[in-house]
């Protein structure tokens, strides 16, 4: 635990773009060094109730913060946003954000990305399209005129004038084998939500020695362990779906149908609940021992300012002595 770095998580899916700006604002002041904010068109449930334009919220938090720095955790480049446009958002934001801005990408969810009518390929496919958006992305990061006829992209003239002094770091999000290779071979860094070793070790393997392993963990601060659960099971139910179903299912009504046999108990045993100190810190451990390098902390529900106090009172006092 000692070398792991903490962060916050700003989810887009729980909280309005004002109220993400002043979670943004709130998580640097109180000592986090990154946060890692989250990129839907859809919440995972409606009772979730939002979904802002994560590109607008960055604008804001660039604004109102000075040291946080700030990634998306993730965006798609392949589907709903072509990767040229991306392109173009991730250098403003990181020409806004000298040094603190990391652009993380993944497959994405038919949630999100079947929205213009387009076909939601294969995970293989996806892949390759990922491949393809990452490496076009780069190109315009170079400042000069891309033409680009690929597999899945077509780039006419293109000419990003607008760039930060570095291109931003790509951290490249992994559920299982097949991505977590891909992570190592095309990503500056890995973005994980599971304590599983294996997939860390594909990374590494496949060239990401070395390179940063981002992973959410979720928890539920609360005043007791039953009402963490309660609120956890309110708030984020899909914590405890299991295999494919996050990728595959294209609508919030879907995902509420899925949970509806979802349990408190089953939400307590996937995510800590509660104020118990040494439970959110075994949290943290597993993650660390399966070999992450920075952790950002999701809390379920309205309640971020007692997650706040925890954090400062509590968690980062003992992880510092760790």
């Amino acid at each position: 635990m000692a070398n792991v770095e903490i962060g916050y998580t700003l989810a887009c899916e729980e909280h309005g773009p004002r109220q993400l700006v002043a979670n943004a604002r709130r998580a640097e002041e109180a000592g986090f060094s990154f946060a890692m904010i989250s990129d839907h068109f859809h919440p995972w449930t409606s009772r979730q109730g939002n979904s802002p334009f994560v590109w607008g919220v960055i604008g804001g938090i660039a604004a109102s913060t000075e040291r946080l720095c700030l990634g998306t955790g993730v965006t798609c480049p392949t589907v709903r946003l072509h990767p040229a446009i991306v392109a173009h958002a991730a250098a403003t934001a990181a020409a806004m954000m000298p040094g603190r801005f990391l652009l993380g990408v993944g497959t994405g969810e038919h949630l999100n990305e079947h929205v213009l009518g387009d076909r939601w390929p294969p995970a293989g496919v996806r892949r390759d399209m990922l491949r393809e958006a990452v490496t076009l992305m780069r190109e315009l990061w170079g400042g000069g005129e891309v033409e680009h006829e690929g597999a899945h992209y077509t780039v006419e003239n293109a000419r990003l004038y607008t760039l930060p002094e570095r291109p931003p770091p790509v951290l490249v999000a992994a559920s299982g084998p097949e991505a977590a290779q891909l992570a190592g071979e095309i990503g500056d860094g890995f973005v994980g939500t599971a304590p599983e070793r294996e997939l860390i070790e594909r990374f590494e393997s496949a060239g990401g020695s070395r390179k940063p392993r981002y992973g959410q963990v979720t928890v539920c601060v609360a005043e007791t362990e039953a009402e963490g659960r309660r609120i956890a099971h309110e708030w984020w139910p899909n914590v405890a779906l299991p295999g494919e179903l996050g990728q595959v299912l294209p609508l919030p009504a879907h995902f509420e149908q899925a949970t509806q046999n979802v349990s408190e108990q089953e939400v307590g045993e996937a995510i800590s609940c509660g104020p118990d100190l040494e439970r959110h810190l075994e949290s943290l451990r597993s993650y660390a021992e399966a070999g992450y390098s920075h952790l950002f902390l999701h809390q379920v529900g309205p309640d971020q300012e007692r997650f706040f106090r925890f954090y400062e009172q509590e968690l980062a006092p003992r992880i510092a002595a760790l």
